[in-house]
């Protein structure tokens, strides 16, 4: 049974409708390794152990008759601590939510319980979100499985942790400018950024309305398919037949290439060579009106993330992380006005991108320029902890200012991802080019 733990969510899956795997003692299985693991404080927030063994209950006695509910029906993921979740605390990563116990599931939750996915607890996660390093001195800072004096990646940080150290078989995260798709990275798993509007934020804790998204962090693309599947109540996308042959690919060579570090790059240049040798079609490109949309960066997220928090943060700043604290502040420095004009600059350069790439099946780039910082430093040296928040989310933020859906995959290079940028609400055929990609990669 201790096998089950390494198996991609699919797989279980597929042992539950076999008859292989009884969901009631796969969940038992799952509960106990949580149990026993000594990073257990620092991946879970909370347990929610009677809820997962009534839905285990639930989606055995389903196989027994014959009325599965999804491919992932009796399979046990986690949630990051920012879904809500009816009667369990709902606390963001952050002591001024402490205490918080919502009355409902957000609504992904109830999709996802809906197609029998078995709820394991709550996962740690950077200060309400906003942080791509996972560090959280207010919470806890989950391990990352790379590097044990390295934060794990963020804000999706405990989700990230739960899979890569066997104690979920998948986990929901949230993605506001790469926080699903870094901790994937970083602990080698596939990280699945949705087109944002494409799945319902309702019961999301937020942190920036127009940018937020929901995603999984997984072992394999077919997960991803079938947890995204299972989050919006839809079908998965068709995997079969996928092929890198005639896939036309573009590196994108503004900003996402500068200052990548040795091991990243060294990553990323033998990734490209696999695919070409797969049969993608592999070009170079420049898009300088992304240098334009990451200037407005720090307007459009502190503007929207100051004007949600700025009544709570400012009643109780002292409860909060003082480096988290400054970023949410920086949306005082900003008009209505600035905020407008940004966000008009910023359509005008996603038409632009869209332009330019509209003849490729993917545009590619190392998900991180950087490994993962140390904990330590981060800890004690402001400017380290500034300049490696920043380049963290450099490239993943590419993807939420042009409104696009991407995904990260493992290269075979510890915490070393390559990502997938696609078209907006295109999911479908990015999981099909990643799935091809995939293989190349294996």
């Amino acid at each position: 049974m201790q096998e089950w733990l390494k198996m991609t969510a699919t797989a279980l899956g597929r042992g539950i409708g076999s008859g292989e795997i009884d969901p009631r003692v796969l969940t038992r299985t799952y509960l106990d390794a949580i149990d026993a693991h000594p990073q257990r404080d620092r991946i879970y927030a909370r347990v929610t152990a009677d809820r997962a063994e009534a839905e285990a209950a639930a989606a055995a006695e389903r196989a027994r008759l014959g009325q599965r509910r999804s491919m992932l029906d009796g399979v046990p993921i986690s949630w990051k601590d920012l879904f809500d979740t009816a009667g369990t605390g709902t606390e963001a990563g952050s002591l001024l939510l402490q205490g918080r116990v919502p009355e409902r599931d957000a609504q992904v939750l109830a999709n996802a319980t809906a197609a029998g996915l078995v709820c394991l607890g709550k996962t740690h996660m950077s200060e309400l979100a906003f942080s791509g390093l996972g560090y959280n001195p207010s919470t806890a800072t989950p391990p990352c499985v790379n590097d044990p004096g390295a934060v794990p990646g963020g804000s999706s940080s405990g989700a990230a942790a739960s899979v890569a150290f066997d104690l979920a078989a998948a986990g929901i995260g949230s993605d506001t400018g790469g926080s699903v798709r870094i901790p994937s990275a970083w602990n080698d798993l596939v990280g699945l950024k949705t087109t944002a509007g494409r799945l319902s934020l309702e019961g999301v804790v937020p942190l920036a309305l127009r940018f937020d998204t929901v995603g999984p962090l997984c072992r394999s693309v077919e997960d991803s398919a079938h947890l995204l599947a299972a989050l919006e109540g839809g079908r998965p996308a068709d995997l079969t037949g996928a092929t890198l042959a005639g896939k036309r690919f573009a590196v994108l060579e503004t900003v996402a290439m500068d200052d990548v570090r040795d091991v990243p790059l060294s990553a990323f240049q033998e990734t490209v060579v696999k695919l070409g040798n797969a049969g993608a079609q592999i070009s170079r490109i420049h898009i300088p009106e992304i240098s334009d949309a990451m200037a407005l960066t720090t307007c459009l997220y502190t503007c929207e993330a100051y004007g949600l928090w700025r009544d709570v943060i400012e009643a109780n700043p002292e409860a909060m992380y003082a480096e988290i604290l400054e970023r949410f502040r920086l949306g005082r420095n900003h008009s209505g006005p600035d905020y407008v004009a940004a966000w008009a600059a910023l359509e005008a350069a996603r038409m632009a991108y869209d332009k330019t790439t509209a003849g490729f099946d993917a545009v590619i780039l190392p998900t991180a320029p950087i490994l993962p910082p140390n904990l330590e430093r981060l800890n004690t040296d402001h400017d380290y902890y500034v300049t490696e928040n920043l380049l963290s989310l450099r490239n993943t933020r590419i993807g939420n200012l042009m409104g696009l859906c991407a995904l990260s995959l493992p290269t075979g290079t510890p915490g070393c991802g390559l990502m997938l940028m696609g078209a907006p609400d295109q999911e479908e055929a990015l999981l099909r080019t990643g799935v091809a990609a995939e293989a190349a990669l294996a």
